[in-house]
């Protein structure tokens, strides 16, 4: 470099390596302090423009000069989207599901805006996509993409079971301590109506480990199976009957489910079946 120019006099910072490196002390080119002068200038005009610097004691913050704000950004935006979606909502008002499914143009916009509420305010629970949620306990929400419905999976039930909500019919059959003590009096004594009065308060956990293994054989197709003949007699004499039906297929009316198909609502193992059939479950 010092062959090409002659540096001979030049200004440095007195800083020198390997004996004749030195920094020079020369003003940046005027395209570079232009840039830096242009910057300085947008960062006030912008700092002025927007809200921006926070007024610690009066716990407020300088407005701007522009009145701009998040909110009114936000709002005009969803002005704009209102706009496109209000004659679609003005026809939807007072519809039922199945007239709205008869119109094209308003099943593709409630498939669309359907997707958007759908992962707002179900997906939490029903998990994306409606692949359910699990927790500790098994199934905290159902699958709604296996098109197994507790409560009827056409158009109508599946419009009632959202706009009116589902609770479970089930009871717990696990029964307190005290009863317990009084059922195993009973049967020790020998006194008639013992095993009819211990269904009738619940299941003790000789009862439900019974029950637990017939529904398991049941859900596949071994029901009739001599090794689970005492939880079969405990599932047909006791309640589960009037919600499972004697041939344990369910009913959508109750929202009872079928116990036939191999599709668990919750835990689909021994232990997890003796644990839905001990407690109250929706």
């Amino acid at each position: 470099m010092s062959e090409k120019h002659d540096v001979t006099g030049a200004p440095t910072t007195g800083h020198v390596w390997d004996d004749d490196l030195a920094d020079f002390t020369n003003q940046p080119p005027k395209w570079w302090m232009l840039g830096l002068a242009a910057s300085a200038i947008w960062v006030v005009v912008y700092w002025l423009y927007y809200p921006s610097v926070p007024l610690p004691t009066s716990n407020t913050f300088f407005k701007g000069v522009g009145g701009w704000t998040a909110i009114k950004e936000m709002e005009a935006d969803k002005g704009e989207v209102d706009a496109v979606r209000g004659k679609y909502e003005a026809k939807l008002k007072g519809m039922a599901p199945a007239a709205i499914l008869a119109d094209n143009d308003l099943t593709e916009y409630v498939k669309r805006s359907g997707k958007v509420l759908f992962g707002d305010n179900c997906a939490p629970c029903h998990g994306t996509n409606g692949v359910g949620t699990k927790d500790k306990e098994g199934l905290f929400a159902p699958v709604l993409n296996d098109d197994d419905w507790l409560y009827g999976g056409k158009i109508d039930d599946i419009y009632a079971s959202i706009s009116g909500g589902r609770q479970s019919m089930m009871l717990a059959h696990h029964p307190s301590e005290r009863e317990l003590i009084e059922l195993e009096h009973m049967e020790k004594l020998g006194l008639p109506g013992a095993e009819a009065h211990n269904i009738a308060l619940g299941l003790t956990p000789h009862q439900i480990d019974a029950v637990a293994k017939y529904v398991l054989a049941l859900s596949e197709g071994k029901g009739d199976s001599p090794e689970v003949a005492p939880g079969k007699l405990v599932y047909m004499s006791s309640d589960c009957t009037g919600c499972h039906g004697l041939d344990g297929k369910g009913n959508q009316a109750m929202g009872a489910a079928n116990l036939t198909d191999n599709i668990w609502r919750f835990d689909g193992s021994l232990e997890g079946i003796k644990y839905t059939s001990s407690v109250r479950l929706n």
